[in-house]
């Protein structure tokens, strides 16, 4: 089977309303396909709708903006309660993280002459949970500052750069033990990319796998060959599972396609089991 798990809809920072996901995923011969929009579960009922009418297996996720040993770290959660209270009181901290921080960089970026108003913005997080960086960096290539998001985070809205903005992200370990406690499976993102490898060590692996965490998403284009030999050892050592996925964003992120990497059935099964 063809399983990726790890994309995203309109209902945070793709560009794929949920339905146009599920039909680009069967177009791209994918079997099963997670929905895991950032910080957020809106996309779950009309992906699940237009799954059944398409035939193809959907698994209800998401990816949580964490923070461990000060360096950002993405989680990946499935199959958990998306009504669970606990988990969702910090879902929402995550999510009004997001929102207050855009009057600060929209002030950043004027501040460099780029005039943006929350306005335009807006135009291109309508349907999502929240209006993040990536919808500013579709504002500036509207107005013209950027030729594409890729630039505009280079440029200005990374960390260092003269646009960026923290935000509140959820610690790591109690992220993990929320979506276990909600019934739900974890697994790190991309773990090695964007400055994560140096707190992500094995030892650190080890003690979040003590805390519930399942598996690590070893093949993802975010990781050279090196990178996923040496991830793929940790899986293994630890008896964690090992994911594919390709981060699709539809046209938000060029050369993530869909199935560009994939996850095993065996894998997909221990994770799931």
């Amino acid at each position: 089977m063809t399983i990726d798990l790890h994309t995203h809809s309109s209902k945070s920072d793709g560009t794929d309303s949920p339905t146009e996901l599920i039909n680009n995923a069967v177009a791209a011969g994918l079997e099963i396909v997670a929905l895991t929009d950032h910080d957020s579960t809106e996309g779950w009922v009309e992906a699940q709708s237009a799954a059944k009418r398409a035939g193809i297996q959907l698994v209800k996720g998401i990816e949580v903006s964490t923070r461990c040993d000060g360096v950002s770290v993405h989680l990946l959660g499935y199959d958990f309660d998306p009504k669970n209270k606990p988990l969702l009181t910090e879902l929402g901290k995550v999510l009004d993280g997001r929102n207050s921080r855009l009057p600060a960089i929209l002030e950043r970026l004027r501040g460099l002459g780029i005039d943006i108003d929350v306005k335009d913005v807006r135009r291109h997080s309508t349907n999502a949970a929240a209006s993040g960086r990536p919808h500013v960096a579709d504002a500036m290539v509207e107005l013209g500052v950027v030729s594409s998001r890729d630039e505009a985070f280079a440029h200005y809205l990374t960390p260092g750069k003269p646009a960026y903005v923290d935000r509140y992200a959820a610690p790591l370990d109690h992220a993990i033990a929320l979506i276990n406690a909600a019934g739900g499976k974890t697994v790190l993102a991309h773990p090695w990319s964007r400055g994560s490898k140096r707190v992500l060590t094995k030892s650190r692996i080890a003690s979040l796998k003590e805390i519930g965490l399942d598996g690590l998403e070893v093949d993802h284009n975010d990781h050279g060959e090196e990178d996923r030999a040496h991830l793929g050892q940790i899986v293994r050592e630890l008896d964690l599972v090992r994911t594919g996925s390709s981060d699709y964003h539809g046209t938000g992120k060029v050369g993530f396609d869909l199935g560009c990497n994939t996850t095993a059935y065996d894998e997909f099964h221990r994770l799931f089991s």
